[in-house]
Parts: structure tokens; C-alpha cells; sequence
């Protein structure tokens, strides 16, 4: 892909973030399901480690080897043609510059932005991998969006009267640390989504999850992206399961077809230039 293409994507991806409406990231785990909800008007894509993972033949949970990461980003990045961002959950290595050229191989492959979590390591290692990772986009002359996910909320790092101070506290030194914006997987209360939103200076992004607000509430308490996750492949996968199962273990064929979408819509998705 042509510098200026990636230049092109990783501006429109910021800008996104900026608005008028609330950027509704729709996650993919294939250069397939990628192409069906870029067909279907998604303004930028990100990956599901999840998803990526297991169509991958892998667990979640930085298990999956980097090779195949790039190789599944080239293939997606080939498919479409809105800008894409991939999670690659801690970085797959606890070495800041490990992890710096793991994001090199990916921005080559035509990502413009990452989501890097924290999950149960120290935040100052996060922020180290944050500060290697900018200054290798920087070399690399790409405008890498860097989400930093804090996983205070949805792995219970502290006590629940404490999640938000401990959040805000994390994202500060994120922030610093050249953090683009900061994602809090699990966040649900409005009150608590506000005090974080309001006291970073930097988009907040949140995680589909039961009891959160609508969407269209959303932007009123200071959200600025709402991702997936992996619920559109775990719906995927269980739709599969189960018409599969009636077709093994029944020989049903009716559930083969229910909801499909017919071959002649989807195979043309592929045929562009």
C-alpha cells in the first residue's frame, strides 16, 4: 500500500474520533467479515483479537503468533478500503521494543491505528510500549492512532469504589506517554462513564456490554467511540453451531438458509479492484 494511502487513512481515522456523531467501530475477524461490514457503510473497522484469534485456529490471550497477525491484517487491508485499526491485546511480548516492531510489521501491512491493553501488568509497562510504539510510527512517518485499553473495569484491579480514580490515574499516564485515547472495557454506569470522560483529555472509547447506555446516550456523557468487541464473531460462531448441529445431528437443512445471505449478494463483494 502506497505511503500516501496509509497517510490518507490514518488522518480520516482521527478525525473520526472528533465527530459530529459518535464513532460505532464495528470489529472483524477476517479479510470476509471485514469486506461485509465495510459493504454495509462501517466508516473504519478494528479487529477482534478475539475473533482474529480463533479464526486463526489460536486462543485469545496473546497467544496468537505475530506472523499470522500481519499475514491476517495484509489479507483484511487488501479487502477494504476504510481505515483499520487492530487490537493486538498487550503487544504479544513484554519488551517495549518487541512490541514497537511487531506495530512496524502492522503499519506496513496498512494499519493506521492499535489498541495496546494493560490487562494485569503494571501500567508502566504499558506506557513504556506506548512511548516505543509512537516513536517507531513517527519514524515510520505514519500518524498511529494508539488506544490505550485499561482493563481496571473488566479484569477487577481494584475495589469497585475505586475503579474510577484508578482508570483516571492509568489514562493520565498513558497520556503521557503519547496515548491517542483510552478504552475501559466493562464501564457501564453513566455517572462513572461521565467522571472519566470528563476528566481526560483524550476520546473515550467503551465496550458493548449489557447495561450500558444506548448509544444515542452515549456522546452526552463524553464517549467518543464504542466498539463490538467480539460479540459480532461469538455471534457468528454460534449461529454456525447451531445450524450446524441440527444439520449433523438431524440432517435439517432449514436452518442452512435462514438469515443467510445469498451467494450472489456476497461473492460480487470480493470482484471490486
Amino acid at each position: 500500500m502506497k505511503e500516501t494511502a496509509v497517510t490518507e487513512k490514518a488522518r480520516t481515522f482521527r478525525q473520526l474520533h472528533k465527530g459530529p456523531g459518535l464513532l460505532l467501530l464495528a470489529n472483524c475477524w477476517d479479510a470476509g467479515s471485514a469486506r461485509v461490514l465495510e459493504n454495509l457503510g462501517a466508516p473504519a473497522l478494528a479487529t477482534t483479537s478475539a475473533g482474529l484469534s480463533w479464526s486463526n485456529g489460536y486462543p485469545d490471550g496473546d497467544a496468537l503468533p505475530t506472523d499470522r497477525l500481519v499475514a491476517s491484517v495484509r489479507a483484511i487491508v487488501r479487502a477494504i478500503k476504510v481505515p483499520l485499526t487492530v487490537d493486538i491485546e498487550s503487544g504479544y511480548s513484554g519488551d517495549p521494543a518487541a512490541v514497537a516492531e511487531t506495530v512496524a510489521a502492522l503499519m506496513d501491512a496498512g494499519a493506521v491505528g492499535i489498541n495496546l491493553e494493560d490487562g494485569s501488568g503494571p501500567p508502566e509497562l504499558l506506557a513504556a510500549k506506548i512511548e516505543r510504539v509512537k516513536q517507531r510510527a513517527a519514524q515510520a512517518g505514519v500518524d498511529l492512532f494508539v488506544n490505550a485499553r485499561t482493563d481496571v473495569y473488566l479484569r477487577g484491579l481494584v475495589p469497585e469504589p475505586a475503579r474510577v480514580e484508578e482508570s483516571l490515574a492509568r489514562a493520565r499516564r498513558y497520556r503521557g506517554a503519547g496515548a491517542d485515547g483510552i478504552f475501559v472495557p466493562k464501564v457501564v454506569d453513566a455517572g462513572e462513564i461521565k467522571a472519566i470522560a470528563s476528566s481526560i483529555d483524550l476520546p473515550l472509547n467503551v465496550l458493548a456490554w449489557p447495561k450500558l447506555p444506548p448509544a444515542s446516550e452515549l456522546p452526552a456523557l463524553g464517549v467518543r467511540r464504542l466498539s463490538s468487541g467480539s460479540a459480532l464473531a461469538q455471534l457468528a460462531f454460534g449461529r454456525t453451531a447451531a445450524a450446524a448441529t441440527a444439520f449433523l445431528r438431524e440432517g435439517r437443512t432449514d436452518l442452512l438458509t435462514e438469515g443467510a445471505i445469498p451467494f450472489a449478494e456476497i461473492n460480487p463483494l470480493f470482484s471490486r479492484g
